[in-house]
């Protein structure tokens, strides 16, 4: 069915004027159209415009939806989670509280091997049925377009089970879901002394095969002191490359690690945490347009460093935001929520924070020429906020302001 949203009291467009992403002062341009209408045919957006340009004779064919005291904007894109997981690690969260840093709690077996071990032990069922819970919450609070990643399997019989979960996920669910592998997570317990070999198979063994199945769109690595050189980084994502992954990587998160620079060599989609990058670092990003994905919620939840968001904005890096939705670092999918943080502790403005959220975040995943705006020709992923203005969702933190969810042309009653 063909779908009109009418009576909009405030359309934020997002519109990117054929841009991939925007960047600097273009980040605060919303495109906002006042009492406005959005026609849909099937799942494309057709026409935008104000209610007084609107011909009524084009409503004959459609489902109306009276949109009248709502704010309409696009669909939030969460361009970096680990959605898909067994277990919880609220015994880590008392630690930290207690003043544990997070290498001694890894020291202790906590970390990313604890839901490592829950990983293993969980069936590919049992995966399906958290993710399915969280992907629903996700919806509901107005994210119609999520990353999620593998690497809490480590070894390749439980990567592949992970990444088979995210595709069956992908299929059977409303919510657009993009798979990346992340086999270079951490070392497995069993590959402690063996980092090398490990690495090995991740390039020899985990990436062609999943290249050949096409199990990921990405591959990321968490390039870190303590995890993966800048050198094994570089060797496993230009094998991905090779085997049709586009790299991604978590990059200076715990200390300037060279990530930033390496992502901009790599030709990366994006290089994401970023919360210790040199300026180096970011004047390599802005020079090869490589988005930088941040997550507040991450140094909120673990009480560390925030990302330099205001340098780089100003260097015209493009910027997007993501929950990093995890069991470890920052239990929350609510992109509201992280927008919150992004402008009351990294000095973003709403109106960045919604285009970080939206469009940026699209391009973070290379989908922006698709989704991520509301612009004719894009599919119609759109949320329906009941809040007086935009600048409200960042500012009444805590709650759900979503009405309804508009995803691929149709209504979701959320």
């Amino acid at each position: 069915m063909n779908l009109a949203l009418i009576n909009i009291r405030q359309l934020l467009t997002v519109s990117s004027g054929g841009r991939r992403v925007k960047t600097g002062e273009a980040m605060r341009d919303l495109g906002i159209i006042e009492n406005a209408a959005v026609l849909i045919e099937k799942e494309t957006i057709t026409w935008i415009g104000r209610m007084e340009d609107l011909s009524m004779g084009s409503l004959k064919e459609s489902d109306v939806l009276d949109c009248i005291d709502k704010v309409v904007m696009p669909g939030f894109v969460d361009a970096h989670t680990h959605l898909v997981f067994a277990g919880s690690r609220e015994k880590e969260f008392a630690m930290r509280s207690a003043g544990s840093t997070y290498q001694e709690i890894a020291a202790h077996g906590g970390g990313i091997l604890s839901t490592v071990a829950q990983v293993r032990e969980a069936s590919k069922k049992d995966l399906k049925k958290s993710g399915r819970k969280w992907l629903n919450a996700l919806l509901r609070h107005g994210t119609t377009t999520v990353e999620i990643k593998s690497g809490y399997g480590l070894d390749m019989t439980n990567e592949l089970k992970l990444l088979e979960a995210i595709n069956e996920l992908s299929e059977e669910e409303v919510i657009s879901i993009v798979p990346t592998f992340l086999g270079a997570h951490a070392y497995p317990a069993e590959y402690k002394n063996r980092k090398e070999e490990y690495v090995r198979e991740i390039t020899d063994r985990m990436v062609p095969y999943i290249g050949s199945k096409k199990l990921a769109t990405f591959c990321d690595v968490f390039c870190e002191e303590g995890y993966f050189s800048a050198a094994d980084c570089k060797h496993i994502l230009t094998h991905a490359k090779h085997f049709g992954m586009l790299p991604k990587l978590h990059a200076e998160e715990l200390s300037a690690s060279g990530g930033a620079e390496l992502a901009a060599s790599l030709g990366a989609v994006s290089a994401d945490h970023l919360e210790h990058i040199t300026d180096e670092g970011i004047d390599a990003l802005a020079r090869a347009g490589v988005v930088g994905v941040l997550l507040p919620g991450v140094s909120f939840f673990l009480n560390h460093a925030y990302a330099p968001a205001r340098d780089l904005i100003e260097a015209g890096v493009p910027v997007a935001l993501a929950t990093d939705f995890n069991p470890g670092s920052c239990m929350s999918y609510s992109m509201p929520l992280m927008m919150t943080i992004a402008c009351t502790q990294m000095k973003l403005s709403p109106e960045e924070a919604i285009t970080a959220a939206t469009l940026n975040a699209a391009a973070a995943l290379n989908l922006s020429q698709e989704i991520g705006s509301i612009e004719i020709g894009k599919k119609a992923d759109l949320v329906l906020l009941d809040i007086p203005n935009y600048a409200f969702l960042p500012y009444h933190f805590g709650e759900n302001h979503v009405d309804k969810v508009v995803k691929n042309g149709v209504v979701l009653e959320v």
